[in-house]
């Protein structure tokens, strides 16, 4: 069986690149001809930030026959046909749009219009949300343009499922989780979950205390991971820390990650220009509370005066660098203002890591509150402090984590989207 993934390749930054790569790792271990076809550029290029990972170093395709083609370019239509083209050249049973955000639905849905009427191959969306986290007057335009052509979607939860039928309150829909097509018109939906990453893995030879000591970490750690963005709620984790280390004294709370809208130069003309042409339009199509260019939850940790608590790396963390700040830490900490089935509590789950959330999104689907971690009320810090000390006084057991977890293995994802 021959497959392309659509998505951003591995030179990306991000949870939808490493997605996109897993996913094609496990459709190549089971013996599908795999070939990523990937942006070249994923936004309008007015949008101030570099997507590029120029930090890692090991090749997360390395021992696998998966080739990989970059082509399209957002800005540039004509790349959209040469990337239809040649998906036609390679003349592939399945291809597989990786959709996480309704701006790309312009060429995603151009292209995927394109090979449904070449009617050559199944073409797949694996929709990792449907309603933005950050809702535009023009996204819904954009995702019922870009998912509205498609034989079958996947979606990792029920809530997304939902927001898809909500999308096309007309189109008829079959649902399931056991990856049956439908035989009649309507188009498939299976519900899967969001497969627990293996692009990381925790190092046999890793020295705990040592590593603790560099970071100037104390007994407990409490860990957030990943881009600094608005809606993961980092300033929420700050404040419920707080409360926290007013009563312990033996806890620390790591912050891991790049902050998201201050990765270029700021002396550029080219980047003073770019915001300044990113911010009028979002001023235009945004609400003012969604514009998240100047949230900068770190400058809690001064006012605080947490600096002897809290340890931060804020850069964006290289592959070989990740498996260090998970294993030294006794948690993570998904404090999101909304969520849809995160990459960060994936991650997580590979290392065996509770999850501390709020009830928010698909979190009360995957997290059993005291089993596999506990849930706090989004919104409310008081909420979230108390749910960090529960868990220093009730510790959820690693190996309830990795049960729970057992059947959400990207072979069992990948077997599905094959259809075995």
């Amino acid at each position: 069986m021959k497959i392309v993934c659509f998505g951003p390749g591995p030179q990306f930054k991000g949870g939808i690149s490493n997605y996109n790569t897993s996913l094609a790792k496990a459709l190549d271990k089971l013996g599908a001809e795999v070939h990523i076809v990937s942006w070249t550029q994923q936004y309008p290029a007015i949008i101030p930030r570099d997507f590029i990972d120029r930090s890692s170093k090991s090749n997360l395709l390395e021992g696998t026959n998966i080739k990989v083609e970059y082509i399209t370019n957002y800005n540039n239509p004509a790349s959209w046909k040469k990337t239809v083209d040649y998906i036609k050249s390679l003349a592939p049973d399945k291809v597989i749009f990786q959709w996480a955000i309704a701006l790309q639905g312009l060429p995603m849905g151009w292209m995927a219009r394109k090979l449904m009427r070449w009617g050559r191959t199944e073409v797949i969306f694996d929709c990792h949300l449907i309603v933005q986290k950050e809702a535009s007057t023009i996204d819904k335009n954009f995702s019922k343009y870009g998912l509205k052509r498609a034989n079958t979607y996947i979606c990792h939860a029920y809530k997304t499922v939902e927001e898809l039928r909500n999308l096309f309150p007309q189109k008829k829909f079959s649902v399931n989780e056991t990856s049956k097509r439908s035989k009649d018109k309507s188009a498939t939906v299976i519900k899967l979950y969001h497969p627990i990453y293996d692009l990381y893995k925790p190092k046999a030879d890793f020295n705990l205390e040592q590593t603790k000591a560099e970071l100037k970490l104390r007994k407990h750690v409490f860990l957030f991971f990943g881009f600094i963005r608005k809606y993961k709620g980092l300033h929420h984790v700050i404040r419920a820390f707080k409360i926290v280390a007013n009563k312990r004294d033996d806890v620390s709370l790591l912050i891991a990650g790049e902050s998201f809208w201050n990765t270029l130069s700021e002396k550029k003309f080219s980047t003073r220009l770019k915001k300044r042409l990113f911010g009028f339009f979002k001023s235009i199509l945004l609400p003012k509370s969604a514009n998240e260019q100047d949230y900068n939850p770190l400058q809690l940790v001064e006012e605080l005066n947490l600096q002897d608590k809290i340890t931060v790396i804020n850069r964006f963390i290289a592959n070989e660098e990740v498996h260090k700040y998970f294993q030294v830490s006794d948690c993570i900490v998904l404090f999101y203002e909304t969520a849809t089935p995160s990459g960060i509590e994936s991650l997580s789950y590979n290392f065996s890591l509770p999850v501390l959330a709020t009830r928010v999104g698909h979190f009360p689907e995957t997290i059993k509150d005291g089993f596999n971690g506990y849930l706090a009320e989004p919104e409310n810090i008081q909420s979230m402090a108390d749910v960090m000390l529960k868990f220093l006084e009730h510790p959820v057991p690693r190996e309830n984590v990795a049960s729970s977890t057992k059947q959400m293995s990207w072979e069992n994802y990948a077997k599905a989207i094959i259809g075995k």
